[in-house]
Order: C-alpha cells, then sequence, then structure tokens
C-alpha cells in the first residue's frame, strides 16, 4: 500500500497534546530569554559553561591534572578562547567504538568594529564608529534599525572588561544612518547590493562636544570620556577589542497567534540551544555523547576557534588518554565510527519570494525538523552529501521517538546555495546528516522560527543521542 507523504508529513500542530503544548511553551520562553541574552559566540559559550557546571558537568583540563579515570555517566567539558566548546556525556561502550555528536555554530552575521573605530566627522560633528561586516548579509538591511554593541576589551594588564551598551531598557542604542528618500533618486538607481556600500556601515554613537575642551574632535574626545568613566578604556583599547555591533532589543513571539519566534542569531543558535537542551538530558548513553559549539562558521570555519581547528580533535585525544588507552590509532578509530548531526539551519519556504525554492524539496513552517541531505551550490559544490544509509537510520530513530521531520535543500538548483561545517567532521570518515530547523529572514537582523519546529527538533537531537 502506498504511503500518504502529504498527510503523515502534515503540520504538526494539529497532532499537539496538551502536554505537548505545555512543553513546547516551555521550551519556547527557555530560549526566548536564551537569545535576547547571548547575541555574540562569548556570551553563548559563557552561558553554556555555567550552566553545564551547575548539571554536573567538569572541566576536562581539572580531570587531566588530577589523573581522574573516566566512568560511564561521566559529565565532561572541554573549553577554548571563551568561543568554541565540547560537552561530553561518557557511554558504556569503548569510545572506540565512536561518539553520537551534535554539532552547532554559535557565531551570526553582524557589524564588527576595526581596530581603530572611532573618529570624529569634521563637517557633521558626529562620533562615528568604522565598521567591517562579518559573515554573508544583504548591508541594506542594517541600516537605520536600533543597534547595540556587545563585546570584549582586553587591556594591557591583562585583563578583560565586557562591553554591553544598548540592551537594558536605560540605555541609549546606536545605529546606521540611511538616506532620506527625498534625496536618494541616485541611491534607488542602483542595485540592492550597491544601495549601501561595506565602507558606508559607520555608527552614529555621539553629537556633544567635550566641555571646555580646546582643539577638534571634542565630539569624540567627550565618547572616550565616557567610556573610560564607564569602563576604564582609552582609545588605545580599542586595538585589542572585540566589539559587535548587533540588533538590539529582545527575542519576541511572532504572529498574532504567538506560533513563532523572532530574534537576531537564530542562524545558528536555534540548533545550538537545542543541542545543549538535548544533551543536559542524557544520563548513561550506550555510546559517549557530545554537542560541539564552533565559532567562525560564518566566515568558512577558519581559526583556532573555528570547527577546522584542532580543539575537538584534541578534546577527544584528551578523553582517549584519560580512559588509559591513548595512542594515534585510537583516536583515528574513535572519530570514523562517530555519527553525527550537524545542527544547522535551513531556508524555509517563503510565500513572499516562492520562485527561489522548489517546494517538493525546501521545508516549511510547522512540519519539524530538517533533513537536509546535501549543502552546497551549484553542482553540490562543497557539500557534504549524507549516505542514504545513515538517513534511513535517523527516519528510523525519529519515527520511533514520535519527531516530525521533513527534507530540504538550500534553494532551487543554480539559485544560491550554503555550507555548513558537515563536510569538516565527515572528512574523519564518519557519518555526517545536517539536521535542524528552517528559518525565514535567514542572515537578516531578525530572523523568524516556528516554535513547533524548535521543540521537534530538540526532541529530535534527544532521540538521536539516545539511540544512534
Amino acid at each position: 500500500m502506498t504511503e500518504d507523504l502529504t498527510k503523515k508529513y502534515d503540520i504538526v500542530w494539529n497532532n499537539y497534546t496538551e502536554k505537548d503544548h505545555e512543553a513546547l511553551e516551555d521550551l519556547s520562553k527557555r530560549y526566548i530569554s536564551f537569545m535576547s541574552d547571548n547575541k555574540t559566540e562569548r556570551e553563548c559559550i559563557s552561558t553554556f559553561v555555567e550552566t553545564a557546571e551547575t548539571n554536573g558537568f567538569k572541566n576536562l583540563n581539572k580531570i587531566i591534572k588530577s589523573g581522574d579515570s573516566l566512568k560511564p555517566g561521566d559529565k565532561i567539558y572541554a573549553v577554548d578562547k571563551n568561543k568554541i566548546l565540547a560537552l561530553f556525556v561518557i557511554g558504556q561502550e569503548p569510545l572506540e567504538n565512536g561518539l553520537k555528536i551534535l554539532g552547532a555554530h554559535v557565531d551570526s552575521p553582524r557589524i564588527d568594529l576595526k581596530q581603530n573605530p572611532l573618529y570624529e566627522d569634521g563637517v557633521s560633528n558626529f562620533a562615528m564608529f568604522d565598521t567591517h561586516y562579518y559573515g554573508g548579509i544583504k548591508k541594506y538591511q542594517w541600516v537605520n534599525i536600533p543597534m547595540a554593541i556587545h563585546g570584549v576589551v582586553a587591556k594591557k594588564d591583562g585583563s578583560l572588561v565586557n562591553i554591553v551598551i544598548g540592551e537594558d531598557d536605560n540605555d541609549p542604542v546606536i545605529g546606521i544612518s540611511d538616506l532620506l528618500v527625498h534625496l536618494a533618486k541616485d541611491q534607488l538607481q542602483k542595485t540592492l547590493a550597491k544601495g549601501i556600500e561595506g565602507e558606508d556601515l559607520n555608527v552614529l554613537i555621539g553629537s556633544i562636544p567635550l566641555k571646555d575642551s580646546e582643539g577638534e574632535n571634542k565630539v569624540k574626545l567627550n565618547i572616550l570620556k565616557i567610556l573610560n568613566e564607564k569602563y576604564g578604556i582609552t582609545e588605545e583599547d580599542f586595538t585589542s577589542a572585540e566589539l559587535e555591533v548587533v540588533p538590539a532589543g529582545k527575542a519576541r513571539e511572532y504572529g498574532i497567534d504567538r506560533s513563532m519566534i523572532m530574534a537576531y542569531g537564530h542562524d545558528d543558535r536555534v540548533c545550538a540551544f537545542t543541542s545543549f537542551e538535548a544533551i543536559l538530558n542524557i544520563v548513561i548513553p550506550d555510546k559517549t555523547c557530545v554537542a560541539l559549539f564552533v565559532d567562525k562558521e560564518e566566515i568558512g570555519s577558519v581559526g583556532a576557534s573555528s570547527m577546522q581547528s584542532k580543539f575537538f580533535e584534541n578534546a577527544v585525544a584528551e578523553l582517549i588518554n584519560c580512559s588509559g588507552r591513548f595512542c594515534a590509532i585510537s583516536l583515528r578509530r574513535t572519530l570514523a565510527n562517530s555519527k553525527m548531526l550537524s545542527s544547522d539551519v535551513s531556508v524555509a519556504y517563503d510565500p513572499n519570494f516562492p520562485s527561489v525554492t522548489e517546494k517538493n524539496n525546501t521545508s516549511f513552517f510547522g512540519k519539524g525538523i530538517v533533513f537536509n541531505k546535501y549543502t552546497g551550490s551549484s553542482g553540490k559544490y562543497a557539500s557534504n552529501d549524507a549516505n542514504p544509509e545513515f538517513i534511513a537510520e535517523i527516519r528510523s530513530i525519529m519515527e520511533k521517538h514520535s519527531v516530525a521531520w521533513q527534507t530540504g535543500e538550500l534553494g532551487k538548483v543554480d539559485q544560491g546555495g550554503g555550507g555548513t561545517i558537515a563536510y569538516i567532521l565527515a572528512a574523519y570518515g564518519m557519518e555526517v546528516l545536517d539536521c535542524g530547523v528552517p528559518v525565514l529572514n535567514m542572515h537578516a537582523p531578525w530572523e523568524i522560527c516556528s516554535k513547533a519546529d524548535i521543540y521537534e527538533t530538540e526532541k529530535g537531537y534527544e532521540a538521536f543521542l539516545k539511540e544512534a
């Protein structure tokens, strides 16, 4: 008998019990709070570490120094540079039998300050920040909206100053000005890509000159005075700062029916959050479970805190060593025998832009977690193309645990595309499938997700860790 796939993969809201609705809303509230408070990779990692410690996770470095051996059920975390984190729940089987990995990234597109960002425009006498955008953005979307500053300043004495301006109700906000429509005749003739240039993404931060000061740059001096009084930093300290300009404001319920969530950074913190929630619910698994959170995915997974760094490989090597069986071949076997869900978002069908997706092979809101067999662009260039045997295994797990799932791809062939960290882990020989939440407005300042898909994704990640 032929299975009716249209009926089988119906909108999941219709199938929820009262208990499901309560669990969904509880998860959504925690997620909204998390997204409101954590807008940088450092903030995400710090929150994850703090929460992990309260849930019994111990620092791997302390395990190494103490010489303690590992036993099933032990919870371990490894963190580096405050930007990359791995959580492990030790299983009953030897590590060589493979790991069950959820891998997400915690960086999102944004506007970064340059190393020498602060200047005063001599004509307007505005104090400004010079910027360099991070990741793939539509630059015109980032102007004329309220923005906040998040980040750290590293001082020469070794201290680190945390900065957040624009999130408290009593804080001022900042922003990037746009040209008034009355004078935009020439601008409106340009393509969207050229309407706002990268070097025009300058942030307006002040206009009051320093009282009783002499010479030029009085507004700039006043800004420096304010920053010095509040944070104890000087202009030179910007050289060793990591300051990000992001949309100001809290994540919110979206839609009159409150069925969706609007937030900055759904890509990919929605999958990071659900991965984190999933591993917190693992007790003593058969195989060791891992939740991995990395940086720099939006710029190609390069650098010391990215998936292409040796951080994860080194952490696994240390775990094997703690088990008393380390050798190079053990590490290779462990990674090769592992299975991973690359926890990353996918494009959701948008009725305002139907032409860029193919309706039979795209994801929809309210139909659950999305399997992306492949990513990449054009002829599957630079993609991980998951093996059908592994997809069948994941299908079986999802259906056993009553998890709603669907399939998708990143738009029509030749329309565009994108990538994830999947191919980097697949290089070890492990099975990897991209699997996550569908998103509207991806890479815009404010992105949209369905509460139901977030709920189903957490359920799916947890099922994978328990069953794969």
